[in-house]
């Protein structure tokens, strides 16, 4: 559901208020969780909260590591 790309796209984001959203069972990254497009979607985390845990350049294995426990964390809410 969430992989490493998803993570990478968002610890990429030029703009500090990107999240990671679940919209229709699809994980994407927004520029702001309050866009139109992405009304109803689940949010999973912002770049902000992903940059305090990670630091500005986290390793491969970090963003590993982080896609499987949100990815984990997401299916244990059922979205």
């Amino acid at each position: 559901m969430i992989d490493e790309g998803h993570v990478r796209d968002l610890c990429d984001a030029a703009n500090d208020d990107a999240a990671l959203v679940l919209l229709e069972g699809r994980a994407r990254v927004v520029d702001q969780p309050s866009e139109e497009q992405s009304q109803g979607a689940l949010l999973v985390i912002t770049k902000r909260d992903l940059v305090d845990r990670l630091g500005p350049d986290p390793s491969d294995q970090a963003l590993h590591d982080v896609a499987g426990t949100l990815s984990d964390t997401v299916g244990k809410l059922g979205a």
